[in-house]
């Protein structure tokens, strides 16, 4: 399955693996279950010369909830006669057409451009530019930090430590709905400006217009503690110790319409006990959310998160 040739010279756009990241896909796919669509998919990109490196695959015909559809990921190398989204498409066709697939293929030939958005809490904004500055974020071709969006200016500093763009956009307190949808409308301007892939809401305490979470459906990822909804507002970490709680979490999910309520991507928890004061509880509960969001992030810049109505497959 691998059409290689020897060189005289070092290629350097192969890796010390033997791969050729130029040419290596992913290709992402749900359609309703059927027999032959693994075999369909594999012997497709076989005959085509291509080299599979990973392949995963899902049936949800377990639970009585269950939609009855099929997802499946390939990670592949391409012939460089092949190594096109748009060709690769047009190869598909067929398959695609046959099984009534929603199929999409990602090239890893650059890494995925990123907006993060914060407000005044920074304990997730740094943490995700220093796992993307130490190459920690995302999959082999990694992510692109493209800037940084706040309501407020507490974090223009931290933007300039790692040399990254950044920009205030104020919201007065009781903002109208037309100012605030001004306000996200110059965030849409930044991200076509940048040619933003996913926006990361790294503690971002606005919440957003249904024309905003329309614009960004499937491609916005949000965090927060799991407390809810038994601790709204104000101080849940104070509210949480008043109740004795025995274990602190946080979510990620995708950002829809429905606060605080889209397809989870990923969740964690601690255990606590009494001893520990709210500020312990906090503490403990940032640090959760740190790695529990850039876990969800990482999971969808390597095309490893399917949607399933209201829930997700996660290939790892």
């Amino acid at each position: 399955m691998n059409d290689r040739a020897p060189t005289a010279a070092p290629d350097a756009s192969v890796s010390l693996s033997g791969r050729r990241p130029q040419r290596e896909f992913v290709l992402t796919l749900s359609c309703p279950d059927a027999k032959g669509i693994v075999y369909a998919v594999s012997g497709l990109l076989f005959q085509a010369g291509c080299n599979i490196i990973d392949s995963q695959q899902f049936g949800d015909v377990q639970s009585e909830d269950g939609t009855g559809l099929f997802f499946m990921r390939v990670h592949f190398e391409a012939p460089e006669h092949l190594a096109s989204i748009q060709t690769l498409d047009t190869l598909f066709r067929s398959v695609r057409d046959q099984f009534r697939m929603q199929a999409t293929f990602h090239s890893l030939a650059a890494p995925t451009r990123v907006l993060l958005l914060v407000s005044k809490q920074g304990h997730c904004l740094n943490d995700l530019l220093f796992r993307w500055k130490t190459g920690n974020l995302g999959g082999p071709q990694g992510v692109e930090v493209s800037a940084i969006v706040s309501n407020h200016p507490d974090f223009a500093d931290l933007a300039a430590s790692y040399g990254l763009p950044f920009q205030h956009l104020p919201l007065a307190a009781g903002a109208s709905a037309e100012a605030k949808r001004a306000q996200e409308q110059r965030i849409e301007a930044l991200m076509a400006e940048h040619r933003v892939e996913l926006v990361v809401l790294a503690r971002y305490m606005q919440i957003l217009s249904p024309e905003f979470c329309a614009t960004l459906a499937g491609r916005a990822i949000n965090i927060h503690h799991s407390f809810l909804p038994s601790f709204k507002g104000a101080r849940p970490y104070a509210q949480a110790h008043a109740r004795g709680v025995k274990m602190i979490g946080a979510t990620a999910h995708y950002v829809t319409g429905d606060l605080d309520e889209g397809p989870i991507i990923e969740q964690d928890v601690e255990r606590v006990d009494h001893s520990l004061s709210p500020e312990d509880l906090a503490a403990i509960g940032r640090d959760v959310e740190c790695r529990v969001l850039a876990r969800a992030v990482r999971w969808h810049t390597e095309h490893r998160v399917l949607l399933n109505g209201q829930r997700t497959i996660i290939f790892r």
